[in-house]
């Protein structure tokens, strides 16, 4: 059974290289994420009729699973969670987790699409543009069935990005208290400043924090969420070991405490534990080695939990977490090369 379980937002990635005309013509901004509105629906075809395009198994949560696996080299390390369409974009993502090794196990709406992701690229930064479409429909009864419940029953690792907040709270809440019996370690992704801003959002993160083992986010993340609490700093190391100290429940009958990881872009990340601060520094690539920044986050992540899977400490997961990143913004999309030539 698999070690690491993610639960989230199935999308198929359409990527491709964009001009700045385009940017403008939907009103999207580099860096940005967004949620797609009508005016925004032909930005797919648009995508897809480009010369360059790629489709890639994406979501974020999909991604560093995607990228655990590929770290991991071991069949059946990893397994999946989340609701598609009875598509043919259903088919590709089946196949990219067949062949990435993820055990996918998709909840299927027949009455609405795969979500897709435009994944716009202009000058190495990226936008997204999401519909979530079928993904906005996974439900708790889902992960409650007792082939999927075996499969939460065996893991060592259940993770999911903020986004998968949006979608079901209460497959949330499932998991994540059941890790107070399991003693499994559970994993969350502030993943965007809208989840923080969002109080309906913000009230099931805060209410699911005393079960977060680790807290993963990056600085803009980490400053939102201090703005959305009133905390009038933004000193993100202060913030980490705020986030840090919130208190945990007792898993399986142990007392924890929480790590919070903030990545920094180019600068360390920061990892904060029981309200101390430390810096690990990240691999710094030549610029015209970076193709596309898309995904690093998530690949972070990725190699972070595959780290945590073998029972590394803090220091190996961020290493870890810092190869698969470096690794995948040498690439378009979250993908990346056969084998990580990763040393454990």
């Amino acid at each position: 059974m698999a070690a690491i379980l993610g639960m989230g937002n199935p999308l198929l990635d359409i990527s491709a290289n964009a001009d700045k005309a385009m940017f403008e013509k939907y009103g999207l901004e580099p860096g940005g994420i967004i949620l797609a509105e009508e005016k925004h629906m032909p930005v797919y075809a648009e995508m897809q009729a480009k010369p360059d395009v790629k489709y890639i198994a994406g979501g974020a949560t999909q991604n560093s699973i995607r990228v655990a696996q590929w770290m991991l080299q071991e069949a059946g390390a990893t397994a999946y969670m989340g609701c598609v369409g009875k598509d043919a974009n259903a088919q590709k993502l089946r196949d990219a987790c067949v062949a990435d090794g993820v055990n996918a196990q998709y909840m299927e709406d027949p009455t609405t699409p795969t979500g897709l992701c435009a994944c716009l690229i202009m000058d190495k930064e990226r936008s997204l543009c999401t519909s979530l479409a079928a993904a906005n429909n996974y439900r708790a009864d889902h992960v409650r069935q007792p082939a999927n419940w075996a499969i939460v029953e065996k893991a060592k690792i259940i993770y999911s990005a903020g986004f998968f907040i949006t979608v079901s709270p209460e497959a949330i809440e499932a998991v994540s208290t059941h890790t107070r019996q399991s003693g499994a370690t559970y994993c969350l992704n502030l993943s965007a400043p809208f989840i923080v801003q969002v109080p309906p959002f913000r009230a099931c993160l805060q209410k699911t924090l005393p079960d977060v083992d680790y807290l993963f986010g990056n600085e803009t993340e980490a400053r939102a969420y201090a703005e959305a609490c009133g905390w009038e700093t933004d000193n993100v190391e202060f913030i980490a070991t705020r986030l840090s100290l919130v208190p945990m429940n007792e898993k399986a009958g142990k007392t924890r405490k929480r790590h919070v990881v903030i990545t920094q872009g180019c600068e360390p990340t920061v990892v904060a534990l029981n309200g101390m601060v430390t810096l690990y520094p990240i691999i710094k690539l030549d610029s015209s080695k970076i193709v596309d920044t898309n995904g690093a986050g998530d690949a972070f992540v990725g190699g972070f939990l595959a780290a945590l899977s073998k029972g590394k400490d803090t220091k190996a997961c961020c290493e870890a977490g810092n190869h698969s990143a470096s690794i995948v913004i040498q690439h378009s999309g979250c993908t990346y090369p056969a084998k990580p030539e990763y040393s454990w």
